[in-house]
């Protein structure tokens, strides 16, 4: 696990290697123990190392092949690497290292950008083919490992990384805010543009590639997530399940350091730490909270029954306000999901005794596990009804006061495609739009961005449509990100045996009902996992990473806290102040429950001032 930073075709006349040297300091975090540079006319980059595999010097990158014709530099893991090293090694390839990214490096060689099809891991790259002038770029199949780009630069460099905030100390980088990506992030509660909250940045999107040749940038999709279900029975689909998650497990426990697990007390992260059966488990909760937003006494009990070290801490209101100014630059662009801030806190304990953690993350999205993928039983029963009519009573239903009833009647009669957007869904539309300054209320409409998306799913049932979904926008956008900036932070590295592409095959063909269920959401694996776990494990349902939001801004020190920054001349910019301030006091007061509006407003603002003030 590393980062990595470069620029292409610059023509500054300042000392490229002083550049990259800054640049690469800037994400020193992802990789403390070591750093390479390469430069020539066209091209210099930039690495940083963590070490997971081959700790010795000839695992150190930027990485060359016999000749120094290829020059790689990649952050990730290649789960498969020692086939494909065999494979590569059984048609002449002389190797110096035992790491996986020799692998990629000879894979290219051997095979062009079609080794990406070849690949099983998390992965974000860059190879500077210097015989064909070729930058070939390219990014995992799901998003686990980010990859930012931009050409907004003086003298029209390509500027390419790991993380945005090494593209600062470029100097022919143009720092300019993106208006279009703050309405969006309002309702989505995170940057969900291919263009970030930085203009002209943009996120190579998952399972594609780039190549940049002769200043002409290309972009190319090669791997998709496929639903197409199979017949089979649940017996047939658990027993594919044990096979596929163990042998993905094995695979994602291979290192030369310390290997741990997240644990709460939900199935996903329990279900791993049993199959993984590492010798240490970390987990978090909330001082002061301890009933509602604590799974530490869950996550230790289940320790103690497979006879794991459990580690634990307890959060503070105060630790958080007091840590959220950073947690948002290591993000990089303003993520308001309540559970990247306990996330941070988690990463660090855990980097305290090991230097690898696997982790739950993509089981609801490909095993269908969120409770929004499900109706309720009065939808069930309403949507008996033919469909021109519940549509007719949904739209008299959107002139009426909002309430339980109308919110019901209106989604009864829509498609899927009109009211699920994903997971998150913080400000509705009309009340972003009331709450911005007008130079901030351009940005794209909920629909365009979510209908792209639905483009590519037809023909499938409802279920299936709202997991890709989650998947092409929430799973790379929220979930992962912040899996990935949390984590590294802290020089941890972060693995997610789920979302491996062999585990996402097998789920993809699990039929509808298998994933949701009359008796539960993610049905098919929770069976499987009654296996190795008790049964109120693999049976409980899903809680999240629950923070106590809601209360912390009903007490008076942190209402004042906000309340300061909603009346700063820094939120006049972006918003109607006496609105901000009138959600926040109809929250402390108890009047309404606005504490998501709050605080997705106040992360973004604690967000600009750490990069442009």
């Amino acid at each position: 696990m590393c980062g990595f930073t470069g620029f292409a075709d610059s023509r500054l006349e300042a000392d490229k290697h002083a550049i990259i040297q800054d640049m690469m300091d800037t994400i020193v975090h992802r990789g403390p123990d070591s750093g390479g540079v390469y430069s020539d006319e066209s091209v210099t980059l930039g690495f940083r190392r963590l070490q997971i595999i081959d700790l010795s010097p000839e695992g150190s990158q930027p990485m060359y092949n016999e000749d120094k014709s290829c020059i790689l530099i990649f952050n990730g893991e290649i789960y498969n690497y020692q086939s494909l090293r065999q494979e590569l090694l059984d048609k002449g390839h002389h190797f110096t290292s035992h790491t996986d990214s020799e692998v990629i490096l000879h894979g290219y060689e051997e095979y062009g950008t079609d080794i990406l099809k070849k690949l099983r891991g998390m992965f974000a790259f860059v190879i500077w083919d210097r015989n064909s002038g070729t930058l070939f770029l390219a990014r995992d199949h799901f998003g686990i490992k980010p990859l930012y780009y931009s050409q907004h630069t003086t003298d029209g460099s390509l500027l390419f990384g790991s993380e945005i905030k090494s593209f600062l100390k470029q100097p022919a980088f143009v720092k300019e805010l993106n208006k279009d990506a703050l309405k969006p992030y309002l309702t989505f509660q995170y940057s969900v543009l291919d263009e970030t909250f930085f203009k002209g940045v943009f996120k190579l999107r998952p399972g594609h590639y780039m190549i940049y040749k002769n200043g002409r940038l290309e972009t190319h999709q090669y791997w998709d997530a496929a639903f197409d279900a199979k017949d089979g029975t649940l017996k047939d689909y658990v027993e594919k399940i044990k096979a596929t998650m163990t042998e993905s497990v094995n695979y994602h426990q291979i290192s030369d350091v310390k290997v741990g697990s997240f644990l709460s007390g939900g199935i996903d992260s329990s279900y791993i730490t049993a199959l993984l059966k590492p010798n240490k488990t970390f987990s978090v909760g909330f001082k002061d909270h301890e009933g509602m937003f604590n799974e530490t006494n869950l996550a230790h009990e289940l320790s103690d029954i497979l006879g794991i070290e459990n580690h634990r801490k307890m959060i503070s209101a105060d630790e958080c306000f007091e840590k959220l100014p950073i947690i948002q630059y290591h993000m990089d662009e303003p993520q308001s999901n309540p559970s990247s801030v306990p996330l941070y806190f988690l990463a660090e304990l855990a980097s305290k005794h090991v230097t690898v953690v696997l982790s739950g993350e993509g089981a609801d999205e490909i095993f269908g596990g969120y409770a929004w993928y499900d109706s309720t039983p009065a939808m069930k029963k309403y949507a008996r009804l033919p469909f021109g009519l519940r549509r007719a009573a949904s739209n008299i239903a959107k002139g009426l006061p909002r309430n339980r009833i109308s919110a019901f009647l209106v989604k009864g009669g829509q498609k899927v495609e009109e009211r699920f957007i994903g997971q998150a869904k913080v400000f509705e539309e009309a009340d972003a739009l009331s709450v911005l300054q007008p130079d901030y209320r351009g940005g794209p409409s909920v629909s365009s961005i979510t209908e792209k998306v639905y483009a590519n799913i037809q023909g499938k049932d409802d279920v299936t449509k709202m997991q890709y979904l989650d998947m092409k926008l929430w799973l790379p956008g929220d979930i992962l990100l912040k899996a990935d900036k949390m984590s590294l932070a802290h020089s941890l590295e972060l693995r997610v045996p789920f979302l491996d592409k062999v585990v996402m095959e097998l789920a993809g063909q699990v039929p509808t009902p298998l994933r949701i269920h009359p008796e539960n959401t993610k049905y098919a694996l929770r069976t499987a996992a009654k296996e190795v776990l008790p049964e109120e494990w693999a049976n409980r349902e899903k809680v999240g990473f629950p923070v106590p939001i809601r209360h912390w801004l009903r007490e008076e020190k942190y209402y004042g806290i906000v309340k300061e920054l909603f009346q700063s001349e820094t939120a006049g910019i972006f918003f109607h102040r006496e609105k901000l301030v009138a959600y926040l006091e109809k929250h402390y007061s108890g009047e309404a429950n606005y504490a998501r509006y709050i605080w997705t407003v106040y992360v973004f603002l604690i967000w600009y001032k750490r990069f442009f003030e």
